[in-house]
């Protein structure tokens, strides 16, 4: 196959509803993502982002963490499972681990991950949340390259907007339509750009 033609290989990792998965394996299916979902990994057996992955005919690796002795061992399994299949970018939604080194040294460069916030602020799993809590007034979503601090690494993209409302259903879903635009731009500004292994 010819390298413009080739689609790079993702790999999604999630822990629950996997609508940031279902936009980014939208994209691949209609064509504005060079690319194809190669794994879906998820640490929670049941979870509706294995039903989506169903509906696009993507493979699921899901485990029970408890069931390993360690999380390297999970991780272990998981690399050896990426390795199996190719993948080239793992890309983080919505799950709800911290890497270990056995993650990052296999892929190093090439994980990323999005959060509901402008990183530095509002760190950690109620970032929605906690920022409506404290008043803010400018929101946002953040994608950045994945190390082993609690969503640290290199920021590679941002999206801000206002939001001064009283509701936090609505807040929320505000930020989910800043999310799975801005994960599908990205991915295809970095497969394009070929920035997989720049940090």
């Amino acid at each position: 196959m010819a390298e413009a033609t080739r689609k790079t290989r993702l790999a999604v990792f999630a822990s629950g509803n996997g609508s940031n998965f279902e936009a980014i394996a939208q994209a691949c299916a209609d064509g504005r993502l060079n690319a194809e979902v190669v794994l879906v990994v998820c640490d929670r057996p049941g979870a509706y982002v294995c039903e989506r992955a169903a509906k696009f005919g993507v493979p699921v690796f899901a485990f029970r963490p408890k069931e390993y002795a360690s999380k390297e061992a999970f991780e272990r399994e998981i690399v050896a499972r990426l390795d199996g299949c190719g993948a080239e970018l793992v890309c983080l939604a919505g799950y709800m681990r911290i890497l270990s080194d056995v993650m990052l040294g296999a892929y190093d460069g090439r994980i990323i991950n999005i959060h509901p916030s402008l990183l530095p602020a509002f760190k950690g799993a109620h970032a929605i949340r906690d920022a409506f809590e404290y008043g803010v007034k400018v929101y946002g979503v953040t994608i950045h390259y994945v190390n082993n601090e609690l969503d640290g690494g290199r920021i590679i993209a941002q999206r801000a907007f206002d939001y001064k409302g009283s509701d936090p259903d609505e807040l929320e879903a505000m930020v989910h339509a800043v999310e799975y635009p801005l994960y599908v731009e990205t991915i295809g500004e970095l497969i394009a750009g070929g920035r997989l292994l720049k940090q």
